[in-house]
């Protein structure tokens, strides 16, 4: 029942010392077989290359996004601490610790699952560094045993705003939990990404692994004792990125620091609250206000258990043949993220797959990321394939090269982004697979960390499926 770390991290390193490594060329070259390996790992990098995209703070030497510099270099939290760093959450310029958070602990999760994946396409470095984007951020925020800031920006502010992130002019007011307002879905959230993290980094850096395991051990606590919604405390947080209940984080914090540490406690715990918060009804999405999906696949995984596992059958066979479709086939859960809805999905029943060794799933997983990536008849990712997004609503993209102003005359002008953001999913068709590549039509042009997460992991587990993989057969070897 148990998964041992030292298995996991010798696991990680054989992926690297028996793997090959390539180099990829970022292009915009048409690509019309989106099945080939050299496509999932392309669009692998570019996805990667969105979220340097959207990195704020001082930005590092090799930073690959010419038309970025640093940013955002005073934030700082009401006793002047340091907040710089992180991501900006979509075209804005705000840093929601929630979502940020889920797009890390879906990173790692796929980073954990299929490192050799990742390694064939010359991407395990630098999928490592944009984890590592996230979380050395975290563990800015969480400036005691029982404080994390959760927000900086305002977004009403912040939208008064259209440029680059290098030119703000905007104020940036912070947001936090602590024991009088506390956020037990945002700090378990957070817990679950620094826990999953530690896997990630648990042989390459073990020191730095070790870190983001404390602070995800004490933020677990924290939001364990100190029981609440996050957006009560936070209150801006609300009406972009609410949170209907902390169960489910809960849970899925306890169970990352199960497969983290080992420790019986926290594996007790995630069943305690899978069965105290009612977690074994099926649900129909997967995202950053729902990770019961999440949890039922890790507990039938950690289990073998037919409880966990039918719960997880019902969701991927309800996905599968029972959800609302588009004519081309795609999952329709919400006109918001709708591609990134279906991703999510796809990656959560390429898990399954693994586990309970169902192909449909596989199929099912492989019909959905091809259908963003041009079987529809067009890509939804930027820069890619076929009839790719021209005008993803995102101000930094929408803006000319300096020194040329930038301003909401970008925001109204019909034409091209000048600066193209490689690798960002776009919220995607309505219900009959319209699309409307404008910036001022955000329901369909809108990008963000979380949207391009699940997504990132799925084209992971795609490209784990196309490679001949004596990995596998190691892990078999050592009941891995």
């Amino acid at each position: 029942m148990k998964i041992n770390l030292f298995v996991t991290c010798v696991t990680i390193l054989a992926v690297i010392l028996i793997t090959s490594t390539r180099e990829i060329n970022v292009s915009t070259e048409n690509v019309t077989t989106p099945e080939k390996k050299s496509d999932y790992a392309h669009v692998l990098e570019l996805s990667l290359l969105f979220y340097e995209a959207q990195r704020s703070g001082k930005l590092p030497k090799n930073n690959r996004i010419p038309w970025r510099g640093d940013s955002a270099l005073h934030d700082c939290g009401s006793n002047g601490e340091d907040l710089t760093g992180g991501y900006y959450d979509a075209g804005d310029f705000v840093k929601f610790g929630f979502t940020m958070a889920f797009s890390t602990t879906l990173l790692a999760w796929g980073t954990v699952n299929w490192p050799e994946a990742y390694d064939i396409a010359g991407q395990l470095d630098q999928v490592r560094r944009a984890i590592k984007w996230s979380t050395d951020y975290f563990i800015k925020c969480h400036v005691s045993e029982n404080v994390l800031y959760g927000q900086v920006g305002d977004f009403p502010v912040d939208h008064m705003f259209w440029g680059r992130p290098e030119e703000l002019n905007t104020t940036r007011p912070t947001y936090k939990i602590d024991a009088q307002h506390p956020g037990s879905d945002l700090a378990g959230e957070t817990a679950a990404a620094l826990a999953a993290s530690s896997i990630v980094f648990c042989n390459v850096d073990p020191e730095y692994s070790a870190k983001c395991l404390e602070h995800a051990k004490d933020l677990y606590k924290f939001a364990d004792a100190y029981r609440g919604l996050y957006h009560e405390a936070i209150r801006g947080a609300e009406r972009y990125y609410e949170s209907t209940d902390y169960g489910d984080e809960l849970a899925w914090a306890a169970i990352w620091l199960f497969k983290a540490t080992e420790d019986p406690k926290y594996f007790d715990d995630a069943v305690h609250h899978y069965q105290h918060f009612h977690l074994k009804e099926r649900p129909n999405a997967f995202f950053y206000n729902k990770k019961v999906a999440g949890i039922q696949v890790l507990l039938a995984e950690l289990t073998q258990q037919s409880e966990y596992q039918n719960a997880t059958r019902a969701f991927c066979e309800f996905s599968v043949r029972q959800q609302k479709r588009t004519p081309k086939g795609l999952i329709f859960i919400d006109k918001s993220g709708t591609l990134s809805h279906a991703a999510n999905v796809a990656f959560i029943c390429l898990v399954a797959a693994d586990s309970l060794e169902i192909d449909e799933y596989r199929q099912f997983a492989k019909g959905q990321i091809n259908y963003m990536l041009g079987e529809s008849g067009r890509s939804y990712v930027v820069g890619y394939g076929k009839n790719s997004p021209k005008q993803p609503h995102h101000a930094a993209s929408s803006c000319p090269n300096r020194p040329a102003p930038c301003g909401w005359q970008e925001f109204n002008r019909n034409a091209s982004n000048p600066q193209i953001l490689y690798g960002a999913l776009v919220s995607g068709p309505d219900e009959v697979d319209s699309f409307k590549d404008c910036r001022e039509e955000y329901v369909y042009t809108e990008v963000s960390l979380d949207y391009n997460a699940g997504f990132t992991s799925a084209l992971a587990g795609l490209l784990q499926l196309q490679l001949k993989n004596p990995v596998r057969d190691y892990r078999k070897k050592i009941n891995f």
